[in-house]
């Protein structure tokens, strides 16, 4: 699946769960209706700054509108993450630090 489409899916997903019409959601991020729609349709990718308008209405971060998971599993692995890295002295975490950064 293209980038593109993973994150129209992910905006789509994200308003439709939170039971917003393509109106309102325009409204929320300071956007026209049409230009929204055109984001939502895959006919161009949104800005940097729509996409961090975005993630400020639902709270997420940018890389949560790439990701398929409905928002509670991925609640569920931050909790399961946040276990495993409180496990970890100083020198896992800056090694898993230091792998993320190269991802």
């Amino acid at each position: 699946m293209s980038y593109q489409k993973l994150i129209t899916n992910g905006i789509k997903r994200l308003r439709t769960e939170n039971k917003l019409t393509q109106e309102k959601f325009a409204e929320k991020i300071n956007m026209s209706v049409q230009g929204y729609r055109n984001i939502e349709h895959s006919r161009y990718l949104p800005t940097a700054e729509t996409i961090d308008k975005i993630c400020k209405v639902f709270n997420i971060q940018p890389v949560e509108l790439l990701l398929p998971e409905p928002q509670e599993n991925l609640d569920k692995l931050r909790k399961l993450i946040n276990i495993k890295l409180s496990n970890c002295d100083v020198d896992k975490l800056i090694k898993i630090n230091n792998f993320i950064d190269l991802i």
